[in-house]
């Protein structure tokens, strides 16, 4: 593609008040490639001797020398300034997902991050860390090697906009944490808690959007990724490869799902905000995925076809028999 028809900007929806990143770049990218992975070892992109990598996305959504903007007289646009990186989480290409590492490969993964987190801080441009992670053809995932993501983004994403908000109308209202606040009314609870650690809680929220959406919430107050020290990295890496493990077996069909790392923006002082990640198991029953159709797309809105309680047992009971961690 000649560099005067690439199109990498941000535009904004002025009817719901967010951006929309647009690049034709992304047109580009490889689907299921036969015979050959850019991720193994041994590629120009990655080379020998290591664990974990952090790529830059051949193929990206933002750029650190976007193209110059092509204003329009009426919409809102801006130059998509930011970076996309790709976490290569093994060397191995034959696992099937990160609960598929042990808990100290995860832990290095968890590292890595942590530590690209802490270097894109000195950059005054960039808004927002946001780490994610896709698993299944069915969510759209390109490359099957174990890999996650990492956009770097000048804005705050609209979802965590809104969290941010509540969060604040919350404090302002009561003086505290509305994060731990829910966590609280879940240990009260009892019925929807996958697990408790040391450091970490995971629970189906009362409110879960997704068949088997799982949340996992530091039981320290804590705003950002650089305030996750080694042991709780540790205890973190433990965390996710049972609930990801549990996740993953609950059918015949291992399930697809989405990860993503919510946390505070990387400028301003949001001390009433708590870091967690938010896992969207999508599978209703075995091989039946529940989409974001007409009510979920277009009003906004998430039904439900079960009840969360009724998920986490499931889950629950999945782990214990099929998520043995020595």
């Amino acid at each position: 593609m000649s560099s005067d028809r690439i199109v990498q900007e941000l535009r904004w929806d002025p009817v719901l008040g967010e951006w929309v990143m647009v690049s034709n770049v992304r047109e580009l990218r490889p689907w299921h490639p036969e015979g050959f992975c850019p991720f193994c070892p041994g590629t120009p992109e990655t080379g020998h001797g290591w664990d974990v990598l952090i790529l830059n996305n051949k193929y990206p959504i933002l750029s650190e020398e976007p193209p110059k903007l092509r204003p329009h007289k009426f919409f809102k646009n801006a130059p998509s300034y930011g970076k996309n990186y790709i976490v290569v989480e093994t060397p191995k290409h034959d696992l099937d997902d990160l609960s598929d590492l042990t808990v100290e490969e995860i832990r290095k993964v968890i590292t890595y991050v942590i530590d690209k987190y802490i270097e894109e801080l000195s950059d005054k441009r960039s808004v927002y860390f946001l780490y994610f992670r896709n698993k299944g053809k069915e969510v759209g995932v390109s490359l099957t090697h174990p890999h996650s993501q990492i956009y770097v983004l000048p804005f705050i994403p609209t979802k965590v906009r809104r969290e941010l908000t509540n969060a604040l109308n919350h404090f302002k209202r009561y003086g505290r944490c509305l994060f731990c606040d829910l966590i609280d009314a879940e240990v009260s609870d009892k019925e929807r808690i996958i697990l408790k650690s040391s450091h970490w809680i995971a629970f189906i929220p009362y409110y879960a959007h997704w068949p088997f959406e799982v949340h996992i919430y530091p039981l320290k107050h804590i705003n950002t990724l650089n305030q996750v020290n080694e042991v709780m990295a540790e205890d973190l890496a433990y965390v996710l490869k049972k609930v990801l493990c549990g996740v993953k077996n609950i059918f015949e069909n291992p399930m697809p799902y989405t990860m993503v790392l919510h946390q505070a923006p990387m400028r301003g002082h949001y001390s009433y905000y708590h870091l967690h990640i938010e896992i969207y198991g999508m599978y209703r029953t075995s091989g039946r995925l529940k989409y974001a159709a007409g009510v979920e797309s277009g009003a906004g809105n998430f039904t439900y076809d079960d009840t969360p309680e009724e998920a986490a047992s499931i889950l629950r009971d999945t782990i214990e028999r099929k998520c043995v961690i020595q």
